[in-house]
Parts: C-alpha cells; structure tokens; sequence
C-alpha cells in the first residue's frame, strides 16, 4: 500500500465541476487501495472546515485559502518575468509552509500534483536538501489540461476577432511560457498523467522521452445513472453546464447564444436554454436579455437540471482535455450535441451523441432531437453505453499499478 499526498485547487467534496470532479474520484479511488492525505486550497465560496464524506477517506486533510492575486500582481509578473500566469494564480506561502512541514512530519511515498496550478508546489519535493525524512518522496504531475495548447488555440481564435486582440496578445505570450513551464514539470515529474492520448501526445512534443500516462475524466456512473430527480424547466429544455467565467465556456456560449440560437429560436420558438453554473462572467450579461435564454448562476447541484434536459449541449470552440460534463450528461442518458472539439480525447464520440461544427449543424441537430423522440430516444441509450466504458472502477487499475511500483 502506498502513502499519497495529493495536492488540489480547491476542495474536491462536493465534486460541482470539472476539477473537483476528477479530484474527488481520483480521491476516492486512490483511497480504497492506498493511504491518502490531502492538502488543499478552499476556494472563495468554500469553507475551510473539511466536509465528512471527505475526511471519511483520508488519513489526514487541511485546506488552506485560495490566495487573493490581484490585476497589477499579474501584470507584475507578465513584466517582470518569464513564468506563466497559471504558474502563480495560486501563491501562498502558508499553502508552501504547510506542504514542507508535512513533508518533514509524515512519511509520503508519492506527492501528487492535480493541475497545472499546483505545480509550483513540487519545488517543495525537489528543492530539499538532507531531509530528515521522504528522501525518496516521488512525483506525479497530473495534467487536467494540456494547458500550452489551450492558450495556443485561444490565440487562434482571437487573433481572428479584432475585438479580441488583445486578447490574442496575452495568449501568444502565455501559450510560449506555458509550453516552457510545462515541458519542464513534465521532465522532472517521476509520473506524468494526461487525461486523453491526444493530450499525451502534445505533452510529448514538447517533453520528448516523457510517456504519460493516460487516466481519462471519470465518473461513478451509478450516481448519475440511477438520478431521477428533475428540477422544473420549461420545456423543450436545451442545458449547458459548467463554470460560467471559464474562458472557453464564455466563449462557446456566446457563440451559441449570437449564432445558433436565433436559428433554433426561429424554428422552435418554444424553446429554452439554460446556462447553469456559477461565477457568470459579465460578458455573458447581455444574454439574459435575449428571449428563452435563462441563466442560473451557481446552482446546489447540476443534476437536476442535466435530468431535465430535452437535449444537452457543449458548443465549445477552444480547449483541450476531456469534458467531464460530457460525461455526466452521457451517463444520465441525455441527448447530446456537441462540437467536434467539444468531444475531443474521448473513443469514437460520434457513435454517442451527434456532433456539429456550424451554426447551421449545430441548429439543425438540436432541432432534431427536440422534435423527433423516437431519434432521441436511440441517441439517450447510446450516450448511456457510452457513459459505462468511463467508469473509475475501469480507468484507475494502471495508476494504481504505477503508484504500487
């Protein structure tokens, strides 16, 4: 049995989007065959006090604040150095003392970084010298997103939108330091996790001789499988979830709302479409004055609207990793379109749900699956065998196997 310390952005319990998600499966998993420690960040809207289905599964846990990293601080750094803004966002040095002296208290026989973001804090593994204890402490870097593609493909998008070129400016420097930073975790790290081959193969462009391991996003798909309850929507109901100031979440509503939905409205005036999540960015505010556009803010739990979708949507446009709302969708037995990209480092998701790339497409394959129930119907059963391939019980064995070795 190994003894992990993972490392996360904010507290993974309860798992109400992507991040936290994967960290409390890998979580969970990882401590039904392994003992785990967990040291944290808490998120704005979280409390420092531990939750007990959480502390249930750790030999010990801390959360500390996420840092307040204000405008000029980053703008410092863009200036004054060559470290990417990620690399930052989560500076705190009582996250860092907290880090060393658990690695002097408790014995660890991995340290394990969940995301870009919590890299810096491996620098508390490698630069120890004569250690009075974990002298031989290893490290997995485990790679949410392959985070220099992202900004790369940000870049490309906004380069084309004069709007947007600033934007692009800060991008094209991001996207060049991130492929930097990350190369460089990736060289150090003992393990390197990515979440789809498609993102191991970018990761091992730009780290040549690292071979990452690949732990798709996963789900217990029983917990989603087995959700009745449904809150109220009007109906037909088109659903999208996720952190609503993620840029490629912005992004892709907009694109939605200015683009596909004048089409879908104009056909199917009846409609609705309900973006839930929490933190909307202010450029999504003009979209609630757009007729049958309805936007939640944060929600307790995502599932109820998921279940009460007519038809569930991801049109994204920039990103990389693997969509975990995909996922939740696909196991509640949801409809879904999707953009290609939306889909992307998932096994043949066309034979899943269908996938559009123009507005057009992407109109027209909703308008489908809202008037036709019987096709709806066979793309819900599809999604769910979709969803099984997908559980943790079948993607943790090989990272159980390596954390063993």
């Amino acid at each position: 049995m190994a003894r992990l310390l993972l490392l996360t952005p904010q507290i993974p319990y309860p798992p109400r989007q992507g991040t936290a998600l994967r960290n409390w499966g890998l979580l969970r998993g990882l401590a039904a065959h392994h003992e785990v420690s967990l040291l944290t960040f808490a998120a704005p809207d979280q409390d420092t006090a531990l939750p007990a289905p959480l502390l249930d599964c750790v030999a010990r846990a801390e959360a500390i604040p996420q840092p307040e990293r204000a405008l000029r601080d980053r703008l410092r750094a863009l200036l004054t150095t060559a470290e990417p803004d990620m690399a930052g966002r989560l500076a705190s040095p009582a996250f860092d003392a907290t880090l060393r002296a658990w690695l002097d208290a408790y014995a660890f026989d991995w340290v394990q970084a969940e995301g870009i973001e919590m890299a810096p804090y491996l620098n508390a593994v490698w630069e120890r010298e004569n250690p009075p204890r974990n002298a031989n402490v290893r490290v997995a870097f485990d790679d949410h997103n392959c985070e220099y593609l992202l900004q790369q493909r940000a870049c490309a998008t906004d380069r084309r939108n004069p709007r947007r070129w600033i934007g692009a400016a800060y991008s094209a420097v991001q996207w060049r330091r991130l492929r930097r930073y990350e190369a460089e975790v990736c060289r150090r790290a003992d393990l390197v996790i990515a979440v789809s081959a498609a993102d191991a193969r970018a990761l091992q462009e730009i780290a040549p001789g690292v071979e990452p391991l690949v732990i798709p996003n996963g789900l217990a798909v029983a917990e989603y499988a087995d959700f009745e309850r449904a809150t109220s929507l009007e109906q037909p109901a088109l659903v999208f979830t996720g952190t609503m100031d993620f840029r490629p979440n912005v992004d892709g509503v907009l694109w939605f709302a200015d683009q596909v939905w004048p089409i879908i409205r104009a056909a199917l005036p009846q409609v609705h479409v309900y973006l839930v999540g929490r933190r909307p960015h202010k450029r999504l505010e003009r979209l609630r004055d757009v007729p049958g556009i309805v936007i939640t803010g944060s929600v307790p739990d995502t599932r109820p609207y998921i279940q009460a979708a007519t038809v569930y949507i991801v049109p994204l446009l920039v990103g990389g990793g693997t969509r975990l709302k995909l996922l939740e969708s696909s196991a509640m037995g949801k409809a879904i379109v999707s953009t290609t990209l939306g889909a992307e480092g998932f096994t043949a998701p066309g034979d899943a749900m269908l996938l559009a790339d123009t507005p057009p497409a992407f109109a027209a394959a909703c308008a489908r699956l809202v008037q036709d129930a019987v096709a709806r119907a066979q793309w819900e059963e599809r999604a769910r065998a979709f969803a099984r391939a997908y559980d943790w019980a079948e993607l943790l064995p090989p990272l159980l196997a390596r954390l063993e070795g």
